[in-house]
């Protein structure tokens, strides 16, 4: 006897009451142009070796320059940027012209104003229903101390953290090992 079906609306409702945080996944694409869109998905996989995971829908705009690309980065907004959320989660346009980024290891884009960043090799895909799940291997990051934003029930939730305003840096090539 074969299960009955799953009603997708119900189900996206009760997903929804899980709390995220909110990041920008972001590449470059063939033509070397900065690709990116805002992502939940986001999730740590290993401390050793260094693994996060996320996932694109199949039917993204952007999905070509993902599946294509080496590395990417993880942009964790801080919870003062939600419009920056707003303007990724947007299907095509150029969502960098109004956005501070700048180029990190392996050119990747990275947003300026963020809680954190990871760059990423793109080290295994794996496909899952109507998405692919990248599997990125940590090469360098950073953790700016800064609130994160949140995302539960179709609604940004600001947790107003206290930081206390330090700054970590890690570039590829450095040890990365829990202490």
């Amino acid at each position: 006897m074969s299960e009955p079906p799953v009603d997708t609306t119900l189900l996206r409702r009760a997903l929804g009451t899980f709390v995220t945080g909110v990041t920008v996944v972001t590449t470059r694409n063939a033509a070397g142009e900065p690709v990116g869109l805002t992502v939940n998905s986001f999730n740590a996989v290993s401390l050793t070796p260094p693994l996060v995971l996320w996932s694109l829908s199949l039917r993204a705009a952007s999905f070509k320059a993902f599946e294509q690309a080496g590395h990417f980065a993880v942009n964790v907004l801080a919870e003062d940027q939600r419009e920056v959320s707003e303007t990724f989660a947007k299907s095509g346009g150029e969502k960098f012209t109004d956005v501070a980024w700048r180029s990190g290891h392996a050119e990747m884009p990275l947003l300026e104003g963020t809680s954190a960043s990871f760059i990423c090799r793109n080290a295994n895909r794996y496909p899952g229903g109507d998405h692919l799940i990248f599997v990125g291997e940590v090469l360098s990051f950073q953790q700016h101390r800064r609130g994160p934003l949140a995302y539960v029930n179709g609604r940004y939730l600001e947790l107003h953290s206290p930081t206390d305003g330090t700054e970590i840096v890690v570039k590829p090539g450095d040890a990365i090992a829990s202490r």
